[in-house]
C-alpha cells in the first residue's frame, strides 16, 4: 500500500499551487473590506449612528468583517437597511444571502456571507452589546464616522 502514492506527484506543482492560493486570499479580503466599506458609507448617507467597522476574519469563521450601526427610529433602521441594499447591489452587484428583522425595524441583520450587517435600534444594541462580546476583533477606523469612541461599553 506504500507502493501506491511513492513519487506520483512532481514537487514543482506543489510549489506552484500555494501563491495561487495566497493571492486568492488576498482579493477575498480586499473584495470583503470594500464590501464592508461600501455598506458603511451606505448606513452613514442615511445618518445611522456608530457606525462600527470591525475585522472577524482572525477571530472567527463566521465572516470577514461585522459592520454595526444604530438606527434612532423604526422607519430609520428600514431605511438604511434598503439604502444598502441599494447601493451594493448598485456598485457591486451583490445581493445579500439573507435578511432578517426588516418587518420589526428594532434590528435588521443582512448577511452578504463575508460580510454580515446589523442595524439597531438604540436599546437593541445596547441590551445586546454586540461590541463587547466581539471585543478582541480588530476596529476599522472609518472617516467621518461617530463611531462611539468617546462613549466606551
Amino acid at each position: 500500500m506504500t507502493d501506491y502514492f511513492q513519487g506520483n506527484l512532481p514537487l514543482g506543482s506543489v510549489a506552484q499551487t500555494q501563491p495561487t492560493i495566497n493571492r486568492a486570499m488576498t482579493q477575498t479580503d480586499d473584495s470583503s473590506e470594500i464590501l464592508a466599506r461600501t455598506i458603511a458609507e451606505a448606513g452613514s448617507e442615511r445618518k445611522a449612528g456608530e457606525i462600527l467597522l470591525l475585522k472577524l476574519a482572525d477571530v472567527s469563521y463566521l465572516s470577514d468583517y461585522f459592520v454595526m450601526m444604530t438606527g434612532y427610529s423604526r422607519v430609520q433602521v428600514r431605511a438604511i437597511s434598503s439604502a444598502i441594499e441599494d447601493k451594493v447591489k448598485t456598485e457591486l452587484d451583490l445581493r445579500p444571502l439573507r435578511i432578517e428583522g426588516k418587518t420589526e425595524g428594532s434590528w435588521v441583520l443582512q448577511d452578504y456571507g463575508d460580510v454580515i450587517v446589523h442595524i439597531m435600534m438604540p436599546q437593541e444594541r445596547e441590551f445586546y452589546n454586540l461590541e463587547a462580546f466581539w471585543i478582541h476583533a480588530e476596529r476599522i477606523p472609518l472617516p467621518n464616522s461617530d463611531d462611539g469612541e468617546d462613549n466606551p461599553r
